[in-house]
């Protein structure tokens, strides 16, 4: 029976995949036809967008009573999307970050991190919580439209009070919203099967080898869903869209709690409860996480290599604790030293001074 729960675990993760790049076809296709700037489609449509797969799989356990493997899903993604993510990112090359990422969206990722541990104190993510996250998604999606639909009919006036230009629109045609709409039902139907045959299949494994549903969406569940995030940065990447890799690991991250956590809880019948090895560890790594990326971003605007490297290195030293931890193995209580009382201060430190350099360098430069 091994090797039929690898399998279903696998085809959820492919129906997840080909069911959010269809979503995202479809969806940034019709956001583009109502007027939506291509910054503000990839910041809602694309981020959010890779994120179904997130959203799929934890309302899925939400309402199977699950709350460990949906709540796992969001914190474990949003550790990986930025340690992994753009660590690997920036190892390819070094990424620069957009201005309106460092003044708006990397600030609303850090305060959703923090409301989210917050309103986690209490052991709950009740149905009041979750819409009231949700309700922030909404508000700054609104903001989001609502200023980019202002930035094009400032630009069609211009364009229009000049004699020589004249813009052409071309309306889109109903064969071609039915051809989108088609892809946006068809990526939800995958999401939906494939979110159903991940769960299954990842409790199967958590049920075999004894592992807790909290550690298995911490780790396989959190990376298999944020497949789609991995390839739409790593592209991004390779194709010198810089802005792009950035902006997609932020705007999924920012998605995943305000949304996918926001609707689960909704939709538990209990709420989702948060277990105390979560709130204590997990939140604050992901916390940690987000702030982080505050003096690195700051810093020249630009993720360099050995920034990625040391992402990576820190995902890598995330993961091989839940394993220790998990194994109750020997060896975690050295290990959790090494890191809490060399690697960390070190971390840190650089920080702090590269920030005080580069803030340095821009003040001498004016």
């Amino acid at each position: 029976m091994a090797w039929q729960i690898v399998a279903m675990l696998m085809a959820g993760l492919v129906l997840l995949v080909v069911g959010a790049e269809l979503l995202v076809r479809g969806a940034a296709r019709l956001a583009a036809a109502v007027g939506i700037s291509p910054l503000v489609v990839g910041l809602t449509v694309v981020a959010f967008g890779t994120s179904a797969p997130e959203l799929s799989v934890s309302v899925q356990s939400a309402l199977a009573g699950q709350a460990d493997l949906a709540l796992g899903n969001v914190v474990g993604s949003n550790i990986f999307n930025v340690l992994f993510i753009l660590g690997l990112s920036a190892l390819i090359t070094p990424l620069v970050v957009n201005q309106q990422l460092v003044r708006l969206d990397v600030p609303l990722m850090v305060g959703a991190s923090v409301a989210l541990l917050l309103l986690s104190l209490d052991g709950m993510i009740g149905r009041l919580e979750g819409g009231l996250l949700f309700s922030v998604l909404v508000i700054y999606t609104v903001f989001l439209i609502r200023q980019s639909r202002r930035a094009s009919g400032d630009d069609l006036t211009a364009l229009e009070a000049t004699p020589e230009v004249t813009p052409e629109v071309e309306a889109p045609q109903p064969a071609s919203w039915l051809r989108n709409a088609s892809l946006i039902l068809g990526g939800l139907g995958a999401l939906v099967l494939g979110s159903t045959w991940l769960v299954s299949g990842a409790v199967a494994i958590a049920e075999t080898l004894g592992v807790s549903e909290l550690v298995i969406g911490l780790t396989i569940v959190a990376a298999g869903t944020s497949l789609p995030e991995v390839a739409t940065s790593v592209l991004a990447s390779l194709r010198g869209q810089r802005d792009i890799a950035v902006g997609n690991v932020v705007g999924s991250n920012v998605f995943n709690i305000l949304a996918v956590l926001g609707i689960s809880s909704i939709v538990a019948p209990e709420g989702i409860a948060v277990a105390r090895s979560v709130l204590t560890f997990d939140m604050l790594i992901m916390l940690a996480v987000a702030v982080a990326c505050l003096p690195i971003f700051f810093s020249g605007h630009r993720i360099d290599r050995w920034e990625g490297a040391l992402f990576l290195g820190y995902y890598v030293a995330y993961t091989a604790y839940l394993v220790l931890h998990a194994t109750d193995h020997p060896t975690l209580p050295a290990f959790r030293s090494a890191v809490v009382y060399f690697a960390l201060p070190l971390t840190v430190v650089t920080l702090i001074v590269v920030g005080l350099r580069a803030r340095a360098t821009g003040e001498s430069a004016r």
